[in-house]
Formats: C-alpha cells, structure tokens, sequence
C-alpha cells in the first residue's frame, strides 16, 4: 500500500507530503513524484520513496504509480498542456489500479468562466467517465499569490489589479496541502467534490489597506483596465499568454468566482485557515530577515 503525490518538487506536492509525514503516515508508505528528483533527495534521506514522473512522458507516469492504492494528483502549472498532461496521468492511475484519485481543481468550476478553470473543467469532465474513483479539491487562490509580491508592493506603494470590489477566499498552499493529506489519510471522500477557501474573504482594496496596517507605509490599489493590467504583467516579465491569464483571473476575482463560503477547508483541516494578517506578517518577517 502506498500514497503517490505528484509534483512534489513543486511547492503544493512538497507541502502535502510533509502534511502526510506530520498525520503520521509512515515515510515508507508514500512515493514523492517529480520531473527532477534531485530536488526531493531529502525526502528520499528521510525515507520516503521518490519516483520520477514526466506528465508528457506516459511511461515514466506508469513506473512512479506502480503499487499506488491512493494518488494525490496536483495540477500542473503548464497552461495550455494541463488537460493532455492530467489525461496521461489518469490513465496511468487507472492502469496502476489506483483506489482513489485526488484531483486539485480550482473553485466554483461549475460556474466560472474564467480561462485559468477551462483546462480544470475538461479533467473534471475526462475524470468523470475514467472508471477510477475519485475525490475533487477545488482549491481557491493561494495568499502566497500576493504575500510573495509584498516587496513589490512596498517598492511602489500600490497593489495593482483588474478585480474591482470582488472578493476572494486565499489560503496557504499549507492550508490546501492539509486538506489533500486529510482526504488521503481518512475515509469516507470518495466521489465528494469540495470548495476550498480560506475563511476570511477580501478585497483587493482590502488587501492593500492590511498591507498598509502591517508594514506602516501607504499601500494603494489600483484597479487596471484589463489590458492595461495585462501589459503590465508583460512588463514585469511575464510571458504574454501567461499574463493574459492572470489579468483574466482577475476579472474572475470581481465576478465572485474565487469567493468559497462552504467552509470545507477549515473542516477538512480542523482549524481555522491562515488569515491573510498571519500571513502579510510572516512574509514581512522574512523580508527583514533578508
């Protein structure tokens, strides 16, 4: 018997499989998947099985799910390739005889039109009629989607965006790593789909006046014609399509497609989530430290 978590060389498979250490699964008993598993070389020190896993490479998928009863499925950050790459993956599950999928989606998909939920919506759909039994996490935003551009917020004195008053449900990639551990770890999911967000929703204005309160400095936000917010990302860097995509989650933002109000995250966990003080607070922390 065994737990395989994919992507765990990236932030959100990392964080569950030390979820599941921390829930008292024994090392032995999970296999940490990745692309480069030199990056997870610790956790093989420590026990854990490492595999590697390429989602557009359909063999190295079927040897790293070999023996799996249970498979954490994160989603792939490729956009554009996600649907092919989580098609491959499920099937290699299925072939691996898998007992239960956990897919990591994104919220309100039934409902939101957002381009980012496009590629979400069509693995939902393909996972539906697989024949392998599974558990939906429609995971909400991350904090760290706006804690990790706290520098930049304090460089310019503004928090930029496209969201109007629209309000979103952040929580920690630990929050929603929690939650995929709790789902793993107990019985009685299979087949449930929940909406996962953090506790306590907010604006972006909302979120520049905490950023104001905990630092001590004037924080603004502006809200950006879409294609004025889209060039802006381009500017900083970002690949267009990328950039397009994200400025168009945004206007998802002030539709209320990233609001969650079920309160499946806090009870999947058994606590309260991260507040977005807690986490504008340990980010500061870490600025200071550097």
């Amino acid at each position: 018997m065994s737990t395989v978590v994919t992507g765990a060389t990236g932030q959100l498979g990392r964080l569950a499989v030390e979820a599941l250490l921390r829930r008292g699964v024994q090392p032995s008993e999970i296999v940490a998947t990745g692309r480069d598993i030199a990056k997870i070389k610790d956790l093989a020190d420590r026990g854990v099985t490492v595999r590697r896993a390429d989602f557009s490479d359909p063999d190295s998928l079927t040897s790293a799910f070999e023996g799996a009863t249970k498979l954490l499925l994160v989603s792939t950050d490729a956009v554009g390739e996600r649907a092919a790459n989580h098609r491959r993956a499920i099937d290699a599950a299925k072939a691996a005889g898998v007992s239960t999928l956990v897919y990591t989606s994104i919220s309100n998909i039934d409902s939101a039109t957002m381009k980012l939920a496009d590629e979400h919506r069509e693995t939902e759909q393909y996972l539906s009629t697989a024949g392998v039994p599974f558990v939906l996490l429609r995971n909400g935003w991350y904090l760290e989607n706006y804690t990790d551009q706290l520098a930049t917020y304090l460089q310019y004195g503004a928090v930029t965006g496209s969201a109007g008053e629209g309000r979103v449900s952040a929580a920690t990639r630990a929050d929603f790593a929690d939650a995929a551990a709790a789902v793993l770890t107990t019985e009685g999911h299979t087949g449930a789909v929940y909406e996962l967000g953090g506790d306590q929703a907010f604006t972006l204005s909302e979120l520049a006046a905490e950023v104001s309160r905990a630092s001590g400095r004037e924080i603004v936000y502006n809200d950006l014609p879409v294609a004025d917010f889209t060039q802006l990302l381009i500017g900083a860097g970002l690949p267009a399509p990328f950039a397009e995509v994200l400025a168009d989650a945004d206007l998802g933002l002030g539709r209320g497609e990233l609001l969650v109000e079920s309160g499946d995250l806090s009870r999947l966990t058994g606590r309260p989530t991260t507040t977005l003080t807690e986490a504008l607070t340990a980010a500061l922390a870490r600025i200071d430290a550097s």
